[in-house]
């Protein structure tokens, strides 16, 4: 059975995959035309640049359905301009991941990389509506870190802009060189759901929706985006670079749980300060600041889930 979209908007960012998100939105566009009973009509937008797919999602009060095609970055912005609109007017989200990372597709089961079978996925799927995490006023679907795995992420986006690289093994080279180079930890302070105050050092401090991270580095196995908690993985002690490497290793399958220099927890709300700025990304884009106040927004956003995976 056809899940009727209504009235859609595509927002698609042409450069993503190096130019394939142009052919992709053209595909899209072909496809919806053929379909018209899958829809109440479409318009499919591209982006010019940096914050434009969130101002065209803010504007999209007239849609019930907004198609973000791209990757983390342009389905991060979507979201956050889709949160500029109240609730009751909110147009549900679906995704066509086009990108180097795609764990926000990852924790959907979203097929990644192709448009044809991500939207028969969509078109065949169901709505439900899930978690976002949000810090200093900005939303998150899928992750917040700070620190070296922060670090990691925002050289992955340099290195993809400059190598045309992508997915886990660049994410891998990226953690290699910064472990090597840029090991430190950052002394932060930390009240989690309100709570006592207590003290840390972290290499990372990763806040979770989904499961994975960096292409699918699974830092938190057992998120759920429904479940109206942030998971958390933070290291303490001091591991070597050596012991940094072999848990970021294992955290590619999710086997780093054990590890003696980690700690997990869940959390609704988080405040974190931290000695100095930290660098800090939240869906593979940099946030800056050394004051952050984390929360969660209970099935806040309406996103399309495929019924069948690949």
């Amino acid at each position: 059975m056809v899940l009727h979209l209504g009235h859609t908007l595509v927002i698609a960012n042409p450069a993503s995959q190096s130019g394939a998100g142009a052919e992709g939105a053209e595909f899209v566009r072909r496809t919806l035309a053929a379909y018209g009973s899958a829809t109440d009509g479409f318009d499919v937008r591209l982006t010019t640049g940096p914050g434009v797919a969130t101002q065209m999602a803010r504007a999209a009060t007239g849609f019930d359905t907004v198609l973000a095609l791209g990757g983390d970055g342009v389905i991060h912005e979507v979201v956050n301009g889709l949160m500029k609109i109240g609730e009751a007017r909110r147009p549900r989200l679906g995704i066509i991941p086009l990108g180097s990372g795609n764990d926000f597709a990852r924790t959907l089961g979203m097929a990644a990389n192709s448009p044809e079978r991500s939207l028969g996925q969509l078109l065949q799927g169901v709505a439900h509506r899930l978690d976002l995490g949000i810090v200093n006023g900005t939303y998150f679907d899928q992750t917040l870190s700070f620190g070296v795995d922060a670090a990691i992420a925002l050289d992955t986006m340099e290195r993809r802009q400059r190598t045309g690289a992508h997915g886990t093994r660049l994410f891998m080279a990226s953690g290699v060189d910064v472990v090597r180079h840029q090991l430190r930890s950052w002394s932060h302070r930390v009240r989690f759901d309100g709570g006592a105050e207590q003290d840390g050092d972290s290499l990372i401090f990763a806040v979770q929706v989904g499961p994975t991270y960096g292409g699918g580095f699974r830092i938190c196995p057992e998120a759920d985006p429904e479940d109206g908690l942030l998971d958390v993985c933070f290291s303490h002690g001091s591991p070597s670079a050596a012991a940094a490497l072999a848990i970021l290793a294992r955290a590619r399958v999710g086997r780093h749980t054990g590890s003696r220099y980690l700690g997990f927890r869940q959390a609704s709300s988080i405040v974190i300060d931290f000695a100095g700025e930290p660098p800090c990304q939240a869906d593979g884009e940099r946030v800056r600041g050394s004051h952050f106040e984390i929360g969660v927004a209970h099935r806040a956003l309406e996103v399309i889930r495929p019924t069948w995976q690949f």
